[in-house]
């Protein structure tokens, strides 16, 4: 029972029991009620870490499956709306994008992108803290796990680059010379360019599939037109922003051209599967922006690139089986997506939304706007996924919009990229937290106090700057 985390387990069960027997409230149905209980437990308990999320996700699926909410008095209808969630094409396409993922990191190919940033922008720790970002943003549209783009390819660079300049993780003193500030430069690097695609990171894709369920649909397109200006904004601000409020002490990095030439000379020439690998990247992108032109979806683009992939042999069958972070995702997507899209389906979301936007109902929309957003992304500090906050809290949060007359397609994408966007706040508010905070770089206190200004300043621009773009674009 090493992934069992019993007080937690029993803890979450309780509450979903509780919420289960609570008398179902009028207007609403008994099934939807307690797929309700079921919904809730499910994302207790990944928030509480009761067991791994891909357990947690398949004790919720049997719970519908086996309590019949989903179809009451008939069990084989029941278990088909349970299992529902693996035939939706949102859910694929994230799984999709992990195996194509695993493309750049096996060819090699995000490596060398992020060592020839180095080598052009790295005479300066602010010069290499937007070389790193730029790779990051390029990889960001085809690397769909933000944690895999940090982990796998981003980080383990920033490391390498701050203790070469003498910043060492067990030399508390030497950590403000450039670590601590590269490290924050790259985990916020990785949420802003994890919101201006929509395959950048899974809670997206989930945005995407929660607004359509309310009538409100958003293309990888649309959605990079109406985030690609505020969120380059950020980009440009973020490291900036660092530089002035939590600076560096070394400054000049002229060393770090020449390691990552060093490093570029090891690598070789490009290869054959490199080259393969940036063709089957442009025909992505070139399928994902313009697809609409020819009939062709996102999903339907990710097949083709994974299959150009395997006949090529960049990849092989046995790379897309051994891509484990992929079918997690696959589960635990569906399951969320699955409950998420029934509880509206059901009436619940409806039913909620206009509960509580009747009690917004004497604002206008453009009073109401700012509020749900504000609400909506400092709830963030109790979660450690936007994946987790999404499926929680995003149809609620655009139903209650929606019903004041905030004008949908601008609140989706905008409530949709909070979530991500938020995971500044806290050491553990993203998958790729973690991963950076665990350098030991920035201790706790300063990545609270600078995520906490952080978030403000992002929020800022995406109301101000944003707002002046969705303007001129029509979104409201």
């Amino acid at each position: 029972m090493k992934e069992i985390n019993l007080k937690s387990l029993i803890i979450t069960v309780v509450i979903g029991l509780i919420i289960w027997f609570i008398p179902v409230p009028d207007g609403v149905k008994p099934n939807a009620w307690h797929l309700l209980a079921i919904f809730v437990a499910t994302i207790l308990g990944i928030i509480l870490k009761a067991a791994t999320m891909g357990s947690m996700a398949m004790i919720g699926i049997t719970m519908c499956a086996a309590t019949e909410v989903l179809a009451p008095g008939d069990p084989v209808k029941s278990i088909a709306n349970a299992l529902s969630g693996f035939g939706n094409s949102t859910i694929w396409l994230i799984g999709l994008a992990f195996f194509i993922a695993r493309g750049f990191i096996k060819t090699g190919l995000g490596t060398r992108l992020a060592y020839s940033f180095i080598r052009i922008f790295g005479k300066s720790s602010l010069g290499l803290a937007y070389g790193l970002n730029t790779a990051d943003l390029i990889l960001a549209p085809a690397i769909p796990s933000n944690t895999a783009r940090a982990g796998g390819v981003i980080f383990p660079i920033m490391k390498s680059i701050a203790v070469n300049m003498g910043s060492e993780p067990d030399k508390p003193e030497t950590h403000r010379k450039i670590g601590a500030f590269l490290t924050l430069s790259s985990y916020n690097a990785n949420m802003i360019t994890s919101v201006i695609f929509l395959t950048a990171t899974a809670s997206n894709p989930m945005a995407q599939k929660f607004a359509k369920d309310l009538g409100i649909t958003i293309t990888w397109s649309s959605w990079f037109i109406a985030a690609v200006v505020p969120g380059l904004a950020c980009f440009l601000l973020a490291p900036l922003f660092l530089y002035k409020f939590y600076p560096p002490e070394l400054k000049k990095t002229s060393d770090a051209p020449g390691m990552a030439a060093v490093k570029l000379k090891e690598m070789g020439a490009i290869t054959i599967q490199e080259w393969l690998m940036v063709a089957t990247f442009i025909i992505l992108l070139v399928l994902w922006m313009f697809g609409n032109l020819f009939a062709i979806d996102a999903t339907t683009g990710a097949l083709i690139g994974l299959c150009i992939l395997l006949l090529c042999g960049v990849l092989t069958w046995e790379d897309v089986k051994s891509e484990k972070a992929a079918w997690d995702t696959i589960v635990w997507f569906s399951s969320l997506v699955m409950m998420g899209s029934y509880l509206n389906s059901l009436g619940f979301i409806g039913w909620f939304g206009h509960l509580i936007g009747g009690k917004m109902s004497h604002l206008s929309w453009q009073l109401a706007f700012p509020i749900i957003i504000l609400v909506y992304s400092y709830c963030h500090y109790m979660f450690a996924s936007a994946t987790a906050q999404a499926a929680a809290m995003y149809s609620v949060f655009l139903a209650v919009g929606i019903s004041v007359g905030v004008p949908g397609t601008m609140l989706a994408i905008f409530l949709g990229a909070c979530a991500t966007l938020m995971g500044s706040i806290t050491h553990y508010g993203h998958g790729p937290a973690p991963i950076f905070f665990g350098s030991s770089y920035v201790d706790m206190k300063d990545w609270w106090k600078q995520g906490f200004f952080i978030s403000v300043m992002f929020l800022a621009v995406w109301f101000l700057i944003g707002g002046l773009w969705w303007k001129a674009i029509g979104l409201w």
